[in-house]
């Protein structure tokens, strides 16, 4: 097991990974010998990755846009000559509220990054992953992405749509070895659940704290996830020890029945 997360050789790209979740996904990819390629709206923060991870390469991208898409790519293969790991990090929390409260621009923006980014990162890994030896693709979906979330249809959407996404690619790729998984995150302790937690009581008027309480304690487990609980899962399922899981939907929620 120890030597198949030997990742000396192996050129990855995760999008939005400069901070949270992508830039724990940045460290334990690092750590273990790859070369890591990260890409990010906000440029402080790709500025700050770059200085922690020696040799990290680094790009400003929106994966929403297809030009934008189009030159991180050109970017990717001008810098790294290849890819054997794409992980299709970026997401956005989208808006909280009941569905008569949504507005349609807020609902696209939630789409447009959490799934057509999915499918125009995709798009332009796959040539490169049908050149590599192991090509594997994980797209991050959500706990939201297998339950029902009150007030957050648009994310829930996005994330449900990642399944299917990831399903019906995993039978496409097989036939060149490809394997794509998509990895459903419970909710991860961090400023971003945090800020989802005060919207939803906003939305609800209870208590921040009430709300909290509930995010905190609706895993059999009693706890949120961490961001290194999450990465590891990615690293060890872009391994060769994960060799023959493929099409799967990966649930890391410390086993969540109800989403509030």
């Amino acid at each position: 097991m120890f030597e198949e997360v030997n990742y000396v050789g192996k050129k990855v790209l995760i999008t939005a990974g400069a901070d949270g979740l992508g830039l724990e996904m940045a460290k334990v990819f690092h750590h273990a010998g790859a070369t890591v390629f990260i890409c990010d709206v906000n440029d402080t923060r790709l500025a700050e990755a770059a200085s922690q991870l020696p040799g990290l390469h680094a790009a400003h991208a929106d994966v929403s846009n297809e030009v934008s898409v189009e030159r991180l790519f050109a970017q990717v293969r001008n810098e790294l000559g290849g890819l054997d790991i794409l992980v299709n990090n970026a997401g956005v929390a989208g808006p909280t509220g009941f569905v008569e409260t949504l507005s349609k621009a807020d609902w696209d923006r939630t789409l447009a990054v959490n799934i057509t980014g999915q499918f125009l990162c995709a798009r332009q890994a796959v040539p490169l992953l049908k050149q590599s030896q192991a090509g594997v693709m994980i797209n991050l979906s959500s706990a939201a992405g297998h339950l029902g979330f009150a007030g957050r249809s648009a994310y829930s959407a996005s994330k449900w749509a990642v399944i299917g996404f990831t399903k019906t690619l995993a039978i496409e790729l097989g036939a060149y070895g490809i394997r794509v998984n998509a990895i459903l995150p419970g909710a991860v302790e961090g400023p971003r659940i945090r800020a989802v937690i005060e919207a939803k009581a906003k939305t609800l008027g209870r208590p921040v704290a009430e709300i909290a309480e509930q995010y905190e304690s609706q895993a059999a487990l009693g706890r949120m996830v961490s961001a290194r609980d999450i990465a590891n899962m990615v690293l060890f399922n872009a391994s060769e020890a994960a060799r023959s899981v493929s099409g799967q939907a990966i649930v890391i929620d410390g086993f969540t029945q109800k989403l509030y």
